[in-house]
């Protein structure tokens, strides 16, 4: 059974009804291209039900899934240049979803921000193959480390380092495709491309951040309803940890993608703590996230 099974029990319906891991909404935004350069807008909308149709229709695990416990998140596409035909450039930003235990609140686990989307694609590719032991194609590879990596940190947030068998399939992937020469998966040059999530995702350096992911979502949040001062008090137990390993790892994709998608949340929790605990999580939140530094400044004013 899927770990939601055995540790929330999720289902609402009587009868397990079998699905597929993933519910993505996906979006292709291709307002940069003009006509001279993609003459056929067709193509997006062909793109955009083959990505769906790989990302919602394709089975990754043999765990039992409800329709209700599929996995939500967000693709979406921005494409800026068509070099030449059938070939496409651009970004992507992909968004991870984690319901909180008896609440309504979605939480957001993480927010990739994809620099290097360059892919082919033409209207005979709407059938996609795909083959986790050989390379197929760029796109395909993708989608298929997008998947890895939101089964991953989904099993993570459940279990502490839950999703390891996923994250290992999601390295073979980067592996195979920057063996192929692929852009998006060099091991050196870019640190915030998609071999360096699963590096640092990998990374015993790191371990302490999956586990206090683990403890974030699974101890904290769930629980923040009936004991909002003890998850406050995790919470912000798990920053000081990132705080620590940002000083070995300077600029990590991985702790930069998971701060991009809880800023407001962070300030959410802390917002009717103590004013001790408001200014220690200004100090810590400002620390390691600087960008947002005037949105963590509500907490001490």
């Amino acid at each position: 059974m899927k770990k939601i099974l055995s540790v929330l029990s999720f289902v609402c319906c009587s009868a397990a009804v079998y699905a597929q891991e993933l519910n993505c909404n996906v979006t292709i935004i291709s307002d940069q291209i003009n006509a001279q350069q993609a003459a056929e807008k067709q193509v997006f909308v062909d793109m955009k039900i083959a990505i769906s149709d790989f990302m919602n229709n394709k089975r990754w695990t043999n765990d039992i899934y409800s329709q209700d416990e599929r996995i939500k998140c967000n693709l979406i596409i921005t494409f800026t240049k068509s070099p030449q035909q059938n070939v496409f450039q651009g970004n992507a930003q992909f968004q991870i979803i984690r319901p909180v235990f008896n609440t309504t609140y979605q939480t957001l686990l993480l927010t990739y921000v994809d620099r290097n989307f360059n892919i082919s694609f033409s209207p005979e590719d709407r059938q996609m193959n795909f083959n986790e032991q050989s390379f197929t194609n760029n796109l395909t590879s993708i989608l298929g480390f997008y998947s890895m990596i939101a089964l991953t940190l989904d099993y993570d947030s459940f279990s502490k380092t839950g999703g390891s068998q996923f994250l290992t399939r999601a390295y073979n992937i980067a592996n195979m495709a920057f063996s192929a020469g692929q852009s998006g998966w060099e091991q050196t040059g870019d640190v915030r491309n998609r071999y360096w999530l699963v590096e640092n995702l990998q990374n015993q350096q790191l371990l302490p951040f999956r586990e206090g992911f683990y403890t974030y979502h699974r101890l904290a949040l769930d629980n923040f309803t009936s004991d909002p001062g003890n998850g406050r008090r995790q919470v912000l137990e798990f920053l000081n940890v990132i705080k620590t390993m940002q000083q070995s790892r300077t600029n990590s994709v991985l702790m930069n993608s998971f701060l991009d998608a809880k800023g407001q949340e962070l300030v959410n929790i802390f917002s009717e703590a103590t004013k001790d605990e408001k200014q220690k999580a200004f100090q810590v939140l400002s620390s390691i996230d600087p960008s947002k530094t005037e949105l963590y400044r509500k907490l001490v004013k």
